[in-house]
């Protein structure tokens, strides 16, 4: 049973079910961003296509800084921005920014909280070809752990949009986090978006387990949740597309329901969601958990097809950790 209030996609499980990469969703979020707010201001690392800056500097050339292979300097650049009323957005790769900067971003932009959005791009494995030099697997860590800064990981196009609009309306640092490949576009218009708000995308008649996502990795939370139910295993999949702040009441109060929980990202098991989300049960609610993610390892050149099934982040090894943690369980 499919959360009404969701309002997903009616091709949800359908094989024409449109796809779209999250990060064109920030191409167009930060336009409209632009249009609503004159301070808002587009720095980009040489990358400008890649990252979907592209449509915002052809709009407001005024308003879009070129930095160059310089992404130290424009987290500096921004942080000067962003203490003086502009709403600078830098974007790169994620393993350049926060990944090379992450010194600039801490000590000029965290430490001084200033205003300043950070899209990191290409990230998880399923940037493919491009080899783990380019997959940030480890960003939600190192930015999760940043006193005032905020994480938010969009799942499909259409909140990717909706979180880069949502960001030009928050004051402080946030991290955004992109990917590179097409990936389903399940939510709708109408779906609800809150930032710190977790949502409740599916839920069972009698859920038994409670399936917590992030990023595009969700849709296969939701195929799982499907094929869950022809096994009479009952499930709540809940998107928590902002990593911090954690929306620990929903989390823990859903876990203390189902008695069990598994975690899936496209990223590192430790320090990621599933960190944040074991930190929380630790605290109010010690539950079984189960995490799917990648396991202390780098990425490799390959399609994104192939490497989300070698490093065990499909619908299946979904599917496989809900039973071990069901076992557990019992």
């Amino acid at each position: 049973m499919i959360n009404n209030d969701a309002h997903l996609s009616e091709k949800l499980f359908a094989d024409d079910i449109p796809q779209v990469p999250t990060r064109n969703g920030y191409g167009e979020g930060i336009v409209l961003a632009g249009e609503e707010n004159p301070n808002v201001v587009a720095l980009c690392a040489d990358l400008t296509d890649s990252t979907r800056v592209d449509a915002f500097k052809k709009k407001f050339p005024e308003r879009f800084i070129q930095m160059g292979v310089a992404e130290q300097n424009m987290a500096t650049v921004a942080a000067g921005l962003g203490v003086t009323g502009k709403i600078p957005f830098i974007s790169s790769y994620a393993t350049f920014s926060p990944g090379r900067n992450w010194e600039q971003i801490r000590t000029t932009i965290c430490y001084n909280d200033a205003n300043v959005k950070i899209a990191g791009h290409h990230t998880g494995v399923s940037v493919g070809p491009d080899g783990a030099t380019h997959q940030a697997t480890e960003d939600i860590a190192i930015m999760r752990a940043l006193p005032n800064m905020r994480v938010i990981v969009p799942c499909d196009a259409i909140e990717a949009r909706k979180a880069t609009m949502a960001a030009a309306h928050i004051w402080g640092p946030i991290y955004l986090r992109f990917a590179r490949e097409k990936t389903p576009v399940f939510t709708t218009e109408e779906t609800p978006f809150a930032p710190g708000r977790a949502q409740i995308l599916w839920e069972s008649k009698k859920p038994e387990v409670l399936i917590v996502g992030c990023g595009p990795l969700l849709y296969e939370a939701l195929c799982a949740a499907h094929d869950l139910e022809k096994e009479k295993i009952g499930s709540i999949v809940v998107n928590c597309h902002t990593v911090k702040p954690l929306d620990e009441r929903v989390i823990v109060d859903l876990a203390q329901r189902t008695g069990a929980v598994v975690t899936v990202e496209e990223h590192q098991v430790a320090g990621g969601l599933g960190g944040a989300v074991a930190e929380a049960l630790a605290r109010h609610k010690p539950t079984p958990i189960e995490f799917v993610g990648m396991r202390d390892t780098f990425g490799e050149s390959g399609t994104p097809q192939k490497l989300l099934e070698k490093y065990g982040m499909g619908a299946k090894y979904i599917i496989a950790a809900v039973h071990k943690v069901y076992k557990r369980k019992k």
